[in-house]
């Protein structure tokens, strides 16, 4: 699994100051804990040019690989999605993508993960030759195409990142 490069980072904009006609807002690191990020979100608010100033909202994201990151969505989901993102990168991204949900994407991870292949064809055949002997003579005759169509249709799911980059899970 490829762990994330770039920052994963939330733009929160002064409400009180957006509703005036003025820009004010900082980007943050959302791959920090939630006191953290709410610090920064009060200091953010404290220079704000309207006085008083409370509320706030996510303008802008970078760094989800995917993950949509609605403008009142809890800090404590931006920290979840930012740690797995930091943790899984664009697999991660894929995989709640894929689930529509975090819960789901973690499981799939941790307990129906069987690696990175270049292709379903590499893992249903190096799933075959692991599990059975075939004998020589017969070995040009499996068709490794049609056995990774099947497992795909019945058993596995994949998420292909790239070329040569497929994530096999059961």
């Amino acid at each position: 699994m490829k762990k994330q490069l770039g920052e994963i980072r939330i733009y929160v904009a002064c409400l009180a100051a957006y509703n005036n006609g003025h820009l004010h807002g900082k980007w943050i690191d959302a791959a920090q804990c939630i006191d953290g990020i709410q610090k920064e979100i009060r200091a953010m608010l404290k220079t704000s040019p309207m006085e008083g100033a409370e509320e706030y909202a996510v303008h802008d994201y970078e760094g989800f690989e995917g993950i949509e990151v609605h403008e009142y969505e809890s800090l404590e989901q931006i920290a979840k999605y930012a740690a797995f993102i930091s943790e899984h990168g664009k697999l991660g991204g894929a995989l709640v993508a894929h689930f529509g949900n975090l819960g789901d994407a973690t499981r799939a991870i941790e307990d129906h993960y069987f690696g990175e292949y270049k292709s379903v064809t590499d893992y249903a055949e190096e799933m075959i030759e692991q599990s059975v002997t075939i004998p020589e003579p017969l070995q040009y005759y499996v068709d490794y195409e049609k056995m990774a169509a099947d497992l795909v249709i019945n058993d596995i799911f994949a998420i292909e990142l790239g070329f040569d980059e497929v994530h096999i899970f059961g």
